[in-house]
Parts: structure tokens; C-alpha cells; sequence
């Protein structure tokens, strides 16, 4: 994938099922520098990002937590909260202060269960999701300046 931004529900889902997921959305709003979830913790929701910033960033033991990544608006944060065992692979907090859609995981899960057509479109667009954020990753992870111009990472 080559895109410069990731996947909209806007993009990916058809009307019909982002209506029936915007009926069940939370407008809500965090102050910078809250803590929105932690590494380890039960997934029980997910936001989509319609104003500000936030962080991903890693617990790493004996250091400050190093940012992942960084989402803006349209952005899907949280994705944990699809697949077993619901469990958020990273942190989160927002860098600016943060207007978003909230979702109930567990009322989503069951509403993508009963409709298996919107849990196909659902699926597919956190699929693409976290496909471009691989992507992204491993494309900040290369140099390619490294030494002899091998794209290794310096020590």
C-alpha cells in the first residue's frame, strides 16, 4: 500500500453501514495530554479522531514511552478492540486537545455479527488500517542513508 493516508470509514464503509455506525457514536472531547488507554489494557472502545492529535507509543522498560505513531483527524484509533483477546497492543494519548466519534466496542462487535455484511466492511477497513500503518512503519524504520548504502539501521 502506497498511500499517504490511511483508510476513512468515509472511504471504505458504504453509507448505509457508517450511518448505522454513526447512529451508536459519542461525541467526546479529551484535553491535551490525556491518557486515553494503555499497552496491556482491555479494548473496550474506539475513537475516530475528528479534531487534534494523538500518540501511540510503547511501553519499553527503564525509558520514557517512545511514540509509534502520531494519528490526526478521520483517523481510526483503536483497532485492539476487533480482534481477540481485546487487548490494546500500544498506548495512546492525545498531544493536542481531541474531538471524537466513541464506539462501544462490545455493542459494534455484536452489531458486525448479526449484520455479517457490515462485519465484512467493517474488517476490511481495519485490514486496510493497519496494513498502511505497517506500511508507515516499516518505512520509517528503513535509512536509506545507512552505511554503504545498505538501508541497514545505524547502532
Amino acid at each position: 500500500m502506497t498511500t499517504t493516508t490511511a483508510p476513512r470509514m468515509s472511504q471504505t464503509l458504504p453509507e448505509l453501514h457508517r450511518g448505522r455506525l454513526m447512529r451508536i457514536a459519542r461525541d467526546v472531547a479529551f484535553p491535551q495530554c490525556t491518557r486515553l488507554f494503555e499497552e496491556g489494557a482491555r479494548a473496550d472502545r474506539f475513537w475516530i479522531v475528528r479534531s487534534g492529535s494523538v500518540v501511540l507509543d510503547m511501553r519499553v522498560p527503564g525509558r520514557s514511552a517512545p511514540v509509534a505513531e502520531s494519528l490526526g483527524p478521520g483517523e481510526l484509533l483503536g483497532w485492539s478492540w476487533l480482534l481477540p483477546p481485546h487487548v490494546w497492543q500500544l498506548g495512546a494519548r492525545t498531544e493536542t486537545p481531541v474531538r471524537a466519534d466513541e464506539f462501544d466496542a462490545f455493542t459494534v462487535r455484536l452489531m458486525c455479527s448479526s449484520d455479517p455484511g457490515l462485519g465484512s466492511f467493517v474488517a476490511q477497513w481495519v485490514g486496510q488500517v493497519l496494513a498502511h500503518r505497517l506500511q508507515r512503519t516499516r518505512t520509517r524504520l528503513l535509512d536509506p542513508y545507512g552505511s554503504r548504502g545498505t538501508g541497514a539501521m545505524p547502532r
